[in-house]
């Protein structure tokens, strides 16, 4: 299942099957399909950073934010080798934009640390990206006690080199884990549905969804999604408040 979800909101706006036999790249066209993204950004794991993709969004009006691995030829690789040689120069080879967030909560430190440039005319393959605008270097550390861990991640962006708008965009891209997929999981146990047979596994993905929008969307209860959940099923009132808010 591949769905569009709605950071800001923090709804999910549809969701297509991934065809038996095959994968997201093919699912992700037909839901971008769906969706008015007019003025939106999109932001897609690396798996869905395909040139078609990326022509689809602009086509739709919207920006994008791409992430980068060893899927598309040699562009990861390509923007990997131009960031090392920037940081080696301490950044003087071209005009970079750099913002940085340090966030600190319960004992843990996480830093992270965005480079974003519009220099990109070395680019080889610039011009099969619909508007590409610029690059971006991403760097993450965590802390946690005396535990340290460190991740490096690339990007493609159509957006203009904003290092602070970017960096959040990225972050919370990030956040979908826990937003929907963590929610899913915890509150419904997705990951242990055995439902197979037929539409059964679509049909129920569906379901889940658009009650955890309903539950999202509901307010005047200070509980969990998974409390929510029991309180409905418990308290006939409270659940026709959740299914018919004004």
């Amino acid at each position: 299942m591949v769905s569009a979800w709605a950071n800001k909101a923090g709804l999910t706006l549809g969701q297509v099957k991934a065809e038996e036999k095959s994968n997201e790249i093919t699912a992700i066209p037909e839901l971008l399909e769906l969706l008015e993204l007019h003025g939106c950004i999109v932001t897609i794991d690396a798996m869905g950073t395909q040139k078609g993709i990326a022509q689809s969004i602009c086509d739709k009006g919207a920006e994008y934010v791409l992430a980068l691995k060893g899927n598309q030829g040699t562009l990861n690789e390509d923007i990997e080798l131009y960031f090392q040689d920037a940081v080696e120069q301490d950044f003087s080879i071209a005009a970079f934009d750099y913002h940085t967030t340090v966030d600190k909560d319960h004992g843990r430190i996480e830093i992270r640390e965005c480079w974003v440039t519009d220099d990109i005319a070395w680019l080889s393959m610039k011009d099969q990206w619909a508007n590409l605008q610029s690059i971006c270097m991403m760097k993450n550390q965590r802390m946690i006690g005396e535990q340290q861990s460190e991740e490096t991640l690339f990007y493609i962006s159509s957006l203009k080199p904003q290092a602070e708008m970017i960096g959040e965009v990225i972050r919370k891209h990030w956040g979908i884990e826990n937003s929907l997929h963590w929610v899913l999981d915890i509150a419904f146990r997705e990951d242990e549905c055995r439902k197979r047979k037929d539409h059964s596994a679509e049909n129920f993905a569906m379901l889940r969804r658009i009650t955890l929008n309903l539950l999202k969307q509901e307010k005047t209860c200070k509980r969990s999604i998974a409390g929510k959940r029991l309180l409905a099923g418990w308290d006939e009132s409270y659940l026709e408040k959740v299914l018919f808010q004004a």
